[in-house]
């Protein structure tokens, strides 16, 4: 049995689906690293998917900011809102009558771990802040994290384990001659891989999945309706650190 490690899908469900007919077997093990939901079109069907077949995800920041919106936080209802949570809502019933349907998720949403360590690997949806022990690190760090992590030369932490984020859209990232990162491609550091390659961005529409127990890159285009499937030597792209 594999696992099959899923970047951010945004609500983009028929993508999903796609790339599951492209990467997975019905025995694969799914593993998804948090942002479900908002931006795209279908985000009530991917939590469905997810929650319903039990596949283990991460807490996003995007779930994190619907989650507080559930809670009563002001701040997290209005960054929600901005950030996509209008489309998702909007799925539900609309902005006022969606929260209350939303709320159904509540339970589903505080199970979500900040982490996940599957030994040689260890999954979370931002990164980790270099030098903090694991067990100290919280939704701040896990959910929204970015430069800190993505910039360290020497991330310590963790000894020899991989880290597989998303987060942060690949191309947005600088290669080590100041390029950017190649729409598509994995962004890579020391000892991480960012699989996070924009399917609700105009400039992207890759979802991407990875085998890390093969080596293999699977993708699918939401915009193009392009696959492919690569070598993760040949997906990944070095990426310029501070």
């Amino acid at each position: 049995m594999a696992g099959i490690i899923i970047g951010d899908v945004h609500g983009h469900f028929e993508g999903l689906m796609s790339l599951l007919t492209l990467a997975a077997s019905p025995a694969d093990k799914l593993y998804f690293l948090g942002d479900l939901i908002d931006r795209g079109p279908q985000s009530k069907q991917v939590i469905d998917f997810v929650k319903d077949g039990g596949h283990a995800c991460l807490l996003g920041n995007h779930e994190a900011m619907a989650l507080g919106a559930l809670l009563g936080d002001a701040n997290s209802y209005l960054n929600w809102l901005r950030n996509g949570g209008t489309q998702t809502l909007k799925e539900y019933g609309g902005i006022a009558e969606g929260l209350d349907a939303f709320t159904a998720n509540l339970d589903w949403l505080q199970s979500l771990p900040l982490y996940l360590d599957l030994g040689d690997l260890l999954l979370v949806h931002a990164g980790l802040m270099p030098g903090l022990p694991l067990e100290e690190q919280t939704a701040e760090e896990c959910c929204w994290i970015r430069d800190e992590f993505l910039s360290s030369k020497k991330p310590l932490f963790l000894g020899e384990k991989t880290i597989i984020v998303g987060h942060t859209i690949t191309f947005l990232l600088k290669t080590e001659n100041g390029s950017q990162v190649p729409v598509g491609n994995l962004a890579q550091g020391p000892n991480w891989y960012d699989l996070e390659t924009g399917v609700y961005h105009s400039k992207s529409g890759w979802l991407t999945a990875l085998n890390w127990e093969t080596q293999t890159v699977y993708q699918v285009n939401v915009l193009t309706d392009e696959a492919r499937v690569r070598r993760l030597v040949d997906s990944a792209t070095p990426v310029r650190l501070s």
